[in-house]
């Protein structure tokens, strides 16, 4: 199985396989013997080489976030063979919401309304449950919107920022 993967603005190609009942991976070309576990519905148990961690998936409106441990990443998931995963890679030229994660509190903005972002740059931090996660521009472009302001509460799924 062949997957174009977005983490955090940057692109990674991704092959799975499963010859003989156990997983192969290649990321980039580099290959790792996993595990996988699903311990319930969008939690996965995964050991990478000799290393264990919980993933947690999260969809918010149109986005979907992965959860390592308390760290987010903004994911986008492409099978490049499908024609719906041809039609999300030009959907991306638009403008993209940053969403809070989780219910919390802004704690620091890190742009301006029309600062030029490249992908995977911090937008905006929000503190939820005494950590704080930073929320990350998806795409290369332009800050056009920002609707919060420091010391604002969010709710989750709530749009802090447009980036075009």
């Amino acid at each position: 199985m062949l997957y174009d993967v977005t983490i955090n603005g940057k692109n990674y190609r991704l092959e799975l396989d499963r010859p003989d009942g156990r997983w192969s991976c290649r990321l980039d070309g580099r290959y790792f013997e996993i595990d996988a576990i699903l311990v319930r519905a969008d939690v996965l148990s995964l050991r990478i080489e000799n290393t264990a961690y919980e993933i947690k998936l999260e969809r918010v409106a149109n986005d979907l976030r992965l959860w390592v441990g308390s760290q987010p990443f903004a994911v986008d998931i492409r099978d490049p063979r499908s024609l719906r995963g041809r039609a999300r890679a030009v959907e991306d030229h638009g403008p993209k919401k940053i969403t809070a994660a989780m219910p919390g509190k802004v704690v620091r903005l890190l742009v301006r309304e029309g600062d030029d972002v490249e992908p995977g740059r911090s937008i905006a931090v929000v503190e939820a449950m005494k950590m704080q996660n930073e929320l990350k521009s998806p795409k290369k472009g332009i800050v056009r919107k920002l609707l919060v302001d420091e010391g604002d509460t969010v709710n989750a799924g709530e749009v802090l920022a447009i980036v075009d």
